[in-house]
């Protein structure tokens, strides 16, 4: 069936509106992402032209101590970091959505810290941190506790900068409240009747209501904590003793220290394909005893 000429001038117009975003698409994301496909076969260093390699780059990475230890790093933080946060964004987002006085006070008090620039945040627990005259150690040695050497330590420094990521949870407490608030209460005055207290009406009403939401809250955590550069960057360096490397800093390393572009985009490629295994685990694990919808997946 042929289009009008009215139809296909309201095509045009549409294409015409669309055109500055379907050319920053391309500019911006296409081509990066195919580039540095490309450029992860080659040996380019950013400066001269690239030069055919082949797989050589993902041989290399196999066999590079650092690119191991990089991986253990971001995989500590991520296993350790993603279920504390979540369960005590949960069990905040649990406690603020009780009546009480000030409540709204209580919220943004506990949003706040979410919505600090993540240099000024990483500046501020650096000091927070320093084992000579930071608050944290001196609130410690004023109550008799050891003080470890936090940024400083090997054994330390990762539970270091789990501690700081927790600091930032307010943004998936107001995802969670805001899952609460769409909890039917019929549901809970039902469990009232059948004589169920909190706890069980916890578990049997509101873990698997909230189901959608801690899916999205988990992957978005996922996805965040590979990610994680800003604050590795500013407070550690990746130090001491590489012992918080994470895999966002050794590529930055690798691509604009080492100008190693190819095989920093190598290793982009493989956290890309180490992130979507990981999501498409959790993905199953929540299609399996997730509850969405009225119906279990």
């Amino acid at each position: 069936m042929p289009v009008s000429k009215a139809r296909r001038r309201e095509i045009k117009i549409g294409v015409l509106f669309l055109s500055p975003w379907l050319i920053g698409l391309g500019v911006f994301t296409a081509y990066p992402i195919i580039a540095s496909f490309y450029f992860s076969f080659t040996h380019y260093s950013g400066l001269s032209a690239p030069r055919w390699i082949g797989m050589d780059n993902y041989v290399q990475l196999f066999s590079d101590p650092l690119f191991g230890k990089a991986i253990y790093n971001t995989i500590y933080l991520a296993i350790i970091g993603i279920p504390l946060a979540q369960v005590l964004s949960l069990m905040t987002a649990l406690l603020l959505n009780s009546k009480v006085r000030f409540l709204s006070i209580f919220r943004t008090l506990y949003f706040l810290p979410s919505i600090v620039p993540a240099v000024a945040a990483a500046l501020l627990w650096r000091w927070f941190l320093n084992p000579q005259f930071g608050p944290v150690n001196l609130f410690l040695e004023t109550i008799g506790l050891p003080t470890p050497g936090w940024l400083t330590d090997p054994a330390w420094s990762k539970p270091g900068l789990i501690l700081t990521s927790i600091w930032g949870i307010g943004g998936s407490m107001v995802i969670y409240l805001a899952g609460l608030h769409n909890i039917p209460t019929e549901l809970y005055e039902a469990a009232d009747l059948d004589g169920a207290g909190k706890i069980a009406k916890i578990f049997s009403i509101t873990l698997p209501m909230l189901s959608p939401v801690i899916l999205f809250n988990v992957v978005m955590g996922i996805i965040n904590s590979f990610q994680s550069f800003t604050s590795v960057f500013i407070m550690t360096g990746g130090g001491p003793e590489n012992s918080t490397l994470v895999y966002a800093l050794s590529i930055y390393r690798n691509a604009f220290q080492f100008y190693r572009m190819g095989y920093a985009s190598a290793m982009a490629w493989i956290l890309l394909v180490i992130t979507s295994v990981a999501v498409f685990i959790v993905f199953r694990f929540f299609g399996r005893y997730g509850y969405f919808g009225g119906t279990e997946q």
